[in-house]
């Protein structure tokens, strides 16, 4: 089989962030390669190069068919690379034929042809085995059957290489054998398949070779005859959990949060306790459910069945004003969307959040300030003061102002969602040191956390998550990168 596609010594570099590091690789005819790693891997990072939305950084180079080219998002689909996001970019009002045409309909002497290429579509999908009709609306399908109309685009326009990434993602069990079987179907026609997840049974079951990456570098590449699950997930963790933060440990008191078979927003029957003194970190990969059930416990998404408790009283807050109310925290993920306002000062945002624990909704400036001032000393935010906006911060010091509002409506229960996410080291140390003192206080906390290092250094316990269930509860002797990463890829749920 003669390569298709090749990347030599491809690096990217963001401010700050080493994302890819000379990594090389290729796809030949008629494959699948599906390329493994841990969330922060690169994996993200390689996928838009290839589509041509990031250029890489110098000194590298990618060749398609042996030429050397540059691509952007129209050379990418012009040479016939086709990238198929988690996320669907559909027009869900449109029929698959529409969706499949759309900017580039087949026109003969100025009159649309509909007829072919309805035509075309329909033969396609009667090459993948699908019984859609060409003319389905996209809002009217499931995923799987979304999925399956994007991969007949690239086959009505004789695609060279198709990429799916983590394309199984909120699928049922058919559907992902529908995509695998397609999958098996479509590389018999010469098309090179790139193929990235985490679902390591659906790897072994298409795959003709792997590639794992590690921290923005190619660790390892396989044929998929000589390979084993256990080593590949050692080659996805391999790092050293001497260089792991180390936190001071808090002596853990009684239960005063508990989850009762919790459903809904796409998380089913979950149960756990929640003790004062306590980290309990969630831990998983993308898609798994861990914000999904975080929205949940906060009245942010709607509780579909099972009972929350606060302090063995059963809490029916359907809104986030009603968590607050019931000592509820939670510093999100999104934080300049949903966590601060930009715009506004740190003292107002500080101040904010309690506004629901009072019955008058205008705070006195002269408050809000002196508020403001006790935070910044307190949580060393970098600002000349507290009227400073925070648009104007760091990502680290817009972090410590989300846990200001927090802590200013004196919460019990915290619920951190990727809190160090995107800041630098030195700020992501002293948000640690906030969250054990936090301990000290008498607080508990939840954390989600695609940081491994920090799942495993800063939790006393830890939920893995996997498509929207438990997986496995760890105890604080077992938490390692091996033991969480085998349950999240593995096969059981509890």
């Amino acid at each position: 089989m003669s390569e298709i596609l090749q990347l030599r010594n491809i690096s990217k570099t963001f401010p700050g962030v080493r994302a890819l590091q000379n990594i090389s690789f290729d796809l030949k005819e008629g494959e699948v390669h599906c390329i493994c790693g841990e969330n922060g891997a690169g994996k993200s990072t390689l996928i838009k190069i290839l589509s041509g939305a990031y250029q890489p950084d110098e000194g590298g180079q990618i060749l398609f068919e042996g030429r050397s080219v540059t691509l952007s998002p129209h050379v990418a689909l012009k040479l016939g690379i086709q990238t198929i996001y988690q996320e669907h970019v559909v027009f869900d009002t449109l029929s698959i034929v529409e969706n499949i045409f759309t900017g580039s309909e087949i026109v003969h002497r100025g009159i649309m042809q509909k007829k072919e290429m309805r035509r075309q579509t329909a033969a396609v999908l009667k090459y993948l085995k699908s019984d859609l009709s060409p003319d389905a609306k996209l809002g009217e399908l499931s995923s799987g059957e979304q999925k399956t109309a994007e991969i007949a685009k690239g086959l009505v326009f004789k695609r060279r290489v198709i990429i799916l990434d983590e394309p199984t993602a909120s699928f049922s069990s058919v559907e992902i054998d529908n995509l695998l079987d397609i999958i098996q179907t479509i590389k018999k026609t010469g098309l090179g398949i790139i193929y990235i997840s985490h679902h390591l049974e659906e790897v072994f079951k298409i795959a003709d070779r792997v590639t794992v990456l590690r921290d923005g570098r190619k660790v390892s590449a396989y044929d998929i005859g000589g390979l084993t699950k256990n080593t590949l997930i050692k080659d996805m963790v391999g790092r050293d959990p001497s260089t792991f933060y180390r936190r001071e440990r808090v002596p853990i008191g009684e239960v005063v949060f508990e989850a009762r078979n919790v459903s809904g927003n796409g998380v089913r029957s979950i149960s756990f306790v929640l003790r004062k003194g306590e980290i309990l970190g969630i831990a998983g990969m993308v898609g798994s459910g861990r914000s999904e059930l975080m929205n949940v416990l906060f009245g942010s998404a709607h509780l579909d069945s099972g009972e929350i408790l606060i302090r063995g009283k059963a809490i029916k807050h359907a809104t986030p004003r009603s968590a607050i109310r019931n000592q509820m925290c939670f510093i999100t993920e999104d934080r300049q969307n949903t966590g601060l306002f930009l715009p506004q000062t740190i003292a107002q945002n500080v101040t904010v959040a309690n506004l629901v624990n009072t019955r008058a909704f205008v705070a006195r400036r002269t408050d809000d300030a002196r508020t403001g001032d006790r935070f910044v000393e307190q949580l060393n935010i970098k600002a000349r003061s507290s009227q400073t906006r925070v648009v104007n911060l760091s990502g680290g010091n817009q972090q410590k102002v989300v846990l200001g509002k927090w802590f200013n409506t004196n919460g019990e229960i915290f619920i951190f969602d990727e809190p160090t996410v995107g800041i630098d080291v030195g700020s992501k140390q002293e948000i640690y040191r906030i969250m054990v003192d936090l301990l000290k206080d008498g607080k508990a906390i939840i954390m989600v956390s695609s940081d491994m290092s920090e799942i495993i250094s800063m939790s006393d316990r830890v939920i893995v998550m996997k498509n929207g269930q438990m997986a496995a509860e760890i105890t604080t002797e077992q938490i390692t990168e091996e033991n969480i990463l085998t349950h999240s890829i593995g096969d059981k749920t509890i």
